[in-house]
């Protein structure tokens, strides 16, 4: 074969030359770095869709910890006003100015809605953050060591049979008529069984892939039980949990938004309770907004931290990293 090396602009030297054998480079395998994590950014933030969302739960999250830091809401402020009650958002602003205050209309004391409705959302989204960390936390620990003792296994299901055949509902609301119905009272009656749930889901995944060819060789090489669900198992299941998480920390909320509405939720004023003392107003035309507003706060909380969720728990799939 004929090689033109003017138009290759290369000198016969550079074109044909001589390479040393190295034993040590060549063992060497070329590949680019992966960094688990950085994979998991990209493949995320790869969807455009995951960006707006990311954007609008910012939104809500700011709303919902920092606007209630920078004004001073007062329910009862307007209480002795009987013309400030119940009033449309252009009835509001006419009367108070026209300001982000009341672009939801004035509730049942005179009080801004708008500014209500944020600091109930402070609440039940402080309410899902702890419940779902301490669920999550105690429940795949518990249910990683579920899936591979069988001594454990099988005191746990004689727990989790007994439990898991008492509507998960009723019990959060006994739990909550036997005590105070306070922020702490909620979160210990959404954990006090909430993890065994969990646990029971992570130990049916733990079973799945526990006898898998890499752990029976640290099996067989002495590792402990301990550290093989630890190091080689958890890791495996991030993507599941981080999904699992996604279905968990939305629920709390609508538990909380359920309990408040048929009376029995926090005595703080949360968006459950905001709904349940506006629950008339959803039939009176021209009170509206008091109810819709709470719920519908509620609604575009859940369905973001759902999204966000499940599009995270997507990305973290090593499968999807290619």
């Amino acid at each position: 074969m004929n090689y033109d090396l003017e138009k290759l602009g290369m000198t016969e030297e550079e074109l044909f030359s001589l390479v040393d054998h190295n034993a040590v480079e060549s063992e060497k395998i070329a590949a680019p770095k992966y960094s688990y994590w950085q994979s998991v950014f990209r493949v995320f933030f790869k969807k455009k869709i995951n960006i707006v969302i990311l954007v609008l739960l910012a939104v809500v999250i700011a709303f919902a910890y920092i606007y209630p830091n920078l004004v001073e809401y007062d329910k009862f402020a307007n209480l002795m006003n009987s013309t400030a009650k119940h009033l449309r958002p252009k009835e509001a602003m006419d009367m108070f100015g026209h300001n982000i205050h009341w672009i939801l209309g004035a509730g049942a004391a005179g009080n801004s809605t708008f500014d209500a409705v944020w600091n109930g959302a402070r609440i039940s989204i402080s309410l899902a953050f702890v419940c779902g960390a301490i669920n999550m936390t105690i429940g795949v620990i518990i249910g990683a060591i579920w899936g591979f003792s069988k001594k454990f296994d099988m005191f746990m299901m004689t727990v989790y049979n007994i439990i898991a055949n008492i509507p998960y509902t009723l019990l959060i609301a006994v739990m909550v008529m036997l005590f105070s119905p306070s922020f702490w009272t909620m979160v210990l009656a959404l954990t006090v069984t909430g993890w065994l749930f969990i646990a029971y889901f992570i130990r049916m995944q733990v079973i799945i892939i526990r006898d898998r060819e890499y752990n029976l060789a640290s099996k067989c090489l002495g590792t402990s039980t301990i550290k093989i669900a630890m190091k080689n198992i958890l890791p495996f299941m991030t993507s599941i949990i981080v999904t699992q998480l996604a279905v968990e920390i939305p629920s709390y909320i609508s538990y909380e938004v359920f309990l408040a509405y048929i009376g029995m939720g926090l005595s703080e004023m949360s968006l459950g309770r905001l709904i349940f003392e506006a629950e008339s107003a959803m039939v009176t035309p021209g009170w509206e907004f008091e109810f819709w507003s709470p719920v519908a706060v509620a609604a575009i909380i859940t369905v973001v931290l759902y999204v966000v969720g499940q599009n995270l728990g997507d990305a973290s799939d090593p499968r999807t990293h290619m």
